[in-house]
């Protein structure tokens, strides 16, 4: 049995080939989930914060309700009843934290502290909101906490601020950073 040794079959990607489709590919891998987390937080912000009755501490449809629906049910009551002293601030925290967070990553702008953010945020939602959701893929805060992992990790290397930054750095450096 003859071997072959073709040297034509390894692929541009190990090579670091900058032209290859797999490279492009993982450099906007990201993109897409960034794009649509940033999108939802922003809206699920501006949603809270147009909606009068959601800071309100009791009555349909307010942060105050939801929070005694959930309580006994939740992971870390004590995360509620900390909420309940002031429902209405703990409703203005969110709406702005979700505005920060959707911002931060849709632009790129401190991509990995952003998703960090959106990361808290959706664990302190699963394990208060979400937590008796039966069964557990039922309820969305857990799929979102885990969605924001790789944008922690990886950041925001395409069409963002931070990128942008990056590069200036590098310039300014002699492309030596």
């Amino acid at each position: 049995m003859a071997h072959s040794s073709r040297k034509d079959t390894r692929s541009p990607y190990l090579d670091g080939d900058r032209g290859d489709w797999r490279d492009t590919a993982t450099r906007y891998a990201l993109l897409p989930l960034r794009v649509f987390l940033g999108i939802t937080f922003i809206y699920a912000g501006l949603d809270k914060l147009t909606d009068r009755s959601f800071f309100a501490a009791s009555g349909s449809g307010s942060v105050g309700d939801l929070m005694r629906t959930v309580r006994d049910s939740s992971a870390i009551p004590a995360l509620v009843d900390l909420a309940l002293k002031n429902p209405a601030g703990f409703g203005y925290a969110i709406a702005f934290g979700e505005l920060a967070v959707g911002i931060g990553t849709l632009l790129g702008l401190l991509a990995r502290l952003a998703a960090l953010g959106g990361a808290l945020i959706s664990l302190s939602l699963w394990l208060t909101v979400s937590w008796a959701s039966d069964p557990y893929y039922y309820g969305n805060d857990l799929p979102y906490l885990m969605a924001w992992i790789p944008l922690i990790l990886a950041g925001a290397s395409v069409f963002s601020v931070d990128a942008a930054l990056r590069a200036r750095r590098r310039q300014r450096s002699g492309g030596f950073r």
